[in-house]
């Protein structure tokens, strides 16, 4: 049974959201298999799966490498319209996402998106939830540096701390499924929980492993905050159960 102490560890949960909350990844490739082609150009499999959890602008500068004539703005706009479109007929939700969101919401567990696709597409998944789980959004276009650079997790942490001075880094769990936004989770110092998806992750210790969300419940993130605030030098180790984590030892997304 859990005590009222470890109850009151996890303050904030930190999502992703392409590849974590929806399953996005399919048509920001149909868009720029499309969009490559459309300028002469071949994408292959292997080119698009660099791009995922990728920055936006990152991703546009490798898409000029595949013969996109066009500046990053404009491709950044053409992909992100795209995918809104296709959004808009149908949202492609990710197992257990939508449940998790809302036990946490109900046990009054503060979320908040932290995601590099931009406003535009945030906002349409967003405004797709039955209810308004995220006190807000990051999102690509308004940080400087993009995932896996820690900014984005370190500015919602930041805006978390405005409401509630006493939330640490140590109170919070980041939700990932890609290496770029594991590793900015992990760099910003926030509990990681990767749940891989398209892309597989080479193994880290300093992180969770889940392999779906689907059944996974507050408490679980719970144990996983208190195991950290037990043991702060500790790994987690390949064992993707939070009770079974060893004493001791230790974009587009």
């Amino acid at each position: 049974m859990r005590s009222p102490a470890s109850r009151s560890l996890l303050k904030a949960a930190l999502w992703d959201m392409d590849g974590t909350i929806v399953d996005t990844e399919p048509y920001w490739i149909e868009a720029e298999r499309a969009l490559v082609e459309a300028h002469g150009g071949r994408w292959s499999h292997d080119q698009a799966m660099q791009l995922v959890g990728q920055s936006l602008m990152f991703s546009a500068g490798l898409l000029q490498d595949a013969g996109v004539r066009m500046e990053r703005r404009e491709i950044v706009d053409h992909l992100t319209g795209h995918v809104v479109s296709q959004v808009r007929k149908s949202v492609p939700w990710r197992p257990g996402a939508r449940e998790l969101l809302d036990e946490l919401y109900n046990a009054g567990v503060r979320c908040a998106l932290v995601t590099m696709s931009e406003a535009p597409l945030a906002r349409e998944i967003v405004a797709a939830l039955p209810v308004p789980y995220f006190d807000f959004l990051v999102t690509g276009d308004t940080v400087t540096h993009g995932k896996p650079h820690p900014e984005a997790y370190l500015t919602a942490v930041e805006r978390l701390q405005e409401q509630d001075p006493d939330l640490g880094l140590h109170h919070c769990v980041a939700l990932e499924d890609s290496a770029p936004g594991v590793a900015a989770a992990v760099a910003s110092g926030v509990v990681t929980v990767a749940i891989p998806h398209i892309v597989p992750l080479p193994h880290d210790p300093r992180r969770a492993t889940w392999d779906t969300l689907e059944g996974r419940t507050v408490a679980d993130l719970e144990e996983l905050v208190a195991f950290r605030h037990e043991f702060p030098d500790a790994t987690f180790g390949l064992d993707p159960e939070p009770a079974a984590a060893p004493a001791a030892g230790h974009a587009r997304g």
